[in-house]
């Protein structure tokens, strides 16, 4: 009996460590996992580690052109302000869909913007990334994403005045000053971080044809196009249903064979 109840204790004691094993090892891997998460977030802490001040003075900026070209222009390599730039792109082109003619059935369509603005964003500083590759320009990918996205403060301000005055001549002027400097700052910068004339020219004239062609889109075709898409999407509603009076139908049917 003695030999049972030692062998019983003995098995208790192996479950028990097993399972403190298995305790010590989940709580392990949860430790791991929110160690890893948190690095993870401190890895992007410094691309929006920025002050408002900061963010104020890198929005004027973004509407002076560089002067000198000769030697690389010093570029912000934050996201924070070119980020907060393309939702407020979003919230324009929303408040112009309703300032304006077109007929939105299906809701404010907040994810065609979305995905308007942040394809801009992303697809042509991926462009403008290989290019710079190709052309040997001495610029890195966070540097090209907040460049042009501090660049799209110029044609958020020509937006949101011509959503609401709808004057085409206004729309012109503020295209060519605004949109003009915005466009001159981008072709600048990148100009002066790219190393021979025919490089530059091919770089700087794909910005510029890019950025200024997109707030001619934004303005003329934006709203035209989509209101195509939800025409050719639209679908008419089925007829109603109404219910048949199976009783007074019968009883017609019966008085009118015993009339014949």
């Amino acid at each position: 009996e003695n030999n049972d109840f030692m062998g019983v204790k003995g098995l208790r004691g192996q479950i028990g460590k097993q399972v403190a094993d298995q305790v010590w090892r989940a709580g392990k891997q949860q430790a791991t996992k929110a160690f890893t998460l948190y690095a993870n977030i401190d890895i992007l802490r410094p691309y929006f580690d920025v002050e408002p001040m900061q963010v104020r003075n890198r929005l004027l900026e973004s509407l002076v052109p560089v002067r000198i070209v000769k030697f690389p222009q010093k570029i912000a390599g934050e996201l924070y302000g070119p980020l907060m730039l393309v939702f407020t792109m979003v919230a324009i082109l929303l408040q112009g869909m309703k300032t304006s003619d077109t007929i939105i059935r299906e809701g404010t369509l907040m994810g065609t913007a979305i995905g308007t603005c942040f394809g801009y964003w992303g697809g042509v500083s991926s462009l403008l990334y290989f290019m710079a590759y190709v052309c040997n320009a001495q610029i890195t990918m966070v540097q090209l994403l907040s460049l042009l996205g501090y660049g799209l403060f110029g044609p958020c301000i020509v937006l949101f005045v011509t959503y609401n005055v709808h004057l085409h001549s206004l729309f012109y002027l503020l295209w060519i000053i605004i949109g003009g400097l915005s466009t001159l700052r981008l072709v600048c910068v990148l100009v002066s971080r790219t190393v021979g004339h025919t490089q530059r020219l091919v770089l700087g004239g794909t910005v510029a044809a890019l950025h200024m062609l997109f707030l001619l889109y934004l303005h003329f075709a934006y709203h035209r196009i989509l209101e195509g898409l939800i025409d050719s999407f639209d679908v008419d509603p089925l007829p109603a249903r109404v219910p048949r009076e199976v009783a007074a139908i019968t009883s017609k049917l019966v008085l009118t064979s015993t009339a014949l």
